[in-house]
């Protein structure tokens, strides 16, 4: 018997593999959503997404390419999985994702032909946009510059295409390395973790997906969790799926708080200090980083 079985589950409630439906409808989350949305409605051009390691940036960007319509835009998500990305793969990639069948061997020839393309999509009535994901990749001046070209076509009173980069935060230093490019960032918004509330609503929710009958965590659980998360939605996953599971080990109906220290312990987690210790929190959320890091380098 699994832990699924167990505790009545119809499937893992805390997976970080990506679902869009466990998508978590936070207020920021909404806010960023309608904010994207408005950016693109409003050709905009340029809009950036900054959130830490595990805040939910490819959660954020994968809902928002479900939100555009294909009778409305003409969509696409690209992640950068490496730093060793060339200007001529993203014109490339980036033509074909807008439908450009066959693209040619040369630059040039490549940007009329996705200037034609995006004229098309503009005489249909939709709108072109590029959605990037793991944008703190773009490394290189050479890259930005690409993008800053890319946002150049247009027509009188109108950008053809709309980006909207999503990364870490030193996503911030990639812009800079084009500050022109820098310049055209019409919308930004920061993610950041959730808080002790929204993290209660955010285990609910997910619990509820996975077709729990009732709650499986303790409040004193759920308290926990959250400070030794931070509230960020990986670690969150991570800890509630070890608990669940070490809760299962232990035949216990629900996760009480020794189960949540006993997992964090394993982990190498400590607990959020109070507020009014900022070093201690500053220290505290450097482990995490780490630790997210470490994940991230797993996962990759």
């Amino acid at each position: 018997m699994s832990y699924t079985e167990y505790f009545g589950l119809e499937r893992e409630a805390f997976s970080n593999a990506p679902d869009a439906r466990f998508y978590f409808d936070s207020e920021q989350h909404s806010q960023a959503l309608t904010r994207f949305l408005r950016a693109v409605d409003s050709d905009k051009g340029l809009a950036v997404l900054v959130g830490g390691i595990g805040s939910g940036k490819t959660t954020l960007a994968r809902r928002m390419l479900d939100a555009l319509p294909a009778e409305l835009y003409e969509s696409s998500l690209l992640v950068m999985v490496h730093s060793g990305i060339t200007p001529e793969w993203i014109l490339t990639r980036i033509a074909m994702q807008l439908g450009v069948t066959e693209p040619a061997a040369d630059r040039l020839t490549v940007l009329k032909q996705l200037y034609e393309r995006l004229l098309e999509i503009d005489q249909q009535g939709r709108r072109a946009v590029v959605l990037i994901d793991e944008a703190q990749m773009l490394q290189t001046r050479a890259l930005m510059e690409e993008f800053r070209g890319l946002l150049n076509l247009e027509i009188p009173g109108k950008k053809l295409l709309n980006l909207i980069f999503f990364g870490l935060p030193e996503v911030e230093e990639c812009l800079r390395l084009d500050e022109p490019l820098a310049q055209r960032v019409a919308m930004r918004y920061y993610l950041h973790s959730l808080t002790e509330e929204s993290t209660l609503a955010y285990i609910k929710h997910r619990l509820k997906v996975a077709g729990a009958r009732n709650m499986l965590f303790s409040e004193p659980a759920v308290q926990l969790i959250y400070r030794y998360s931070a509230g960020i939605p990986r670690l969150i996953n991570t800890l509630c799926d070890n608990c669940l599971f070490e809760s299962y080990l232990q035949k216990l109906v629900r996760v009480e708080p020794k189960i949540v220290e006993s997992v964090a312990g394993d982990l190498g987690l400590i607990e959020l200090p109070l507020a009014d210790s900022q070093r201690g929190v500053d220290q505290h959320l450097d482990k995490i980083d780490a630790l997210l890091t470490r994940m991230e380098q797993r996962r990759l």
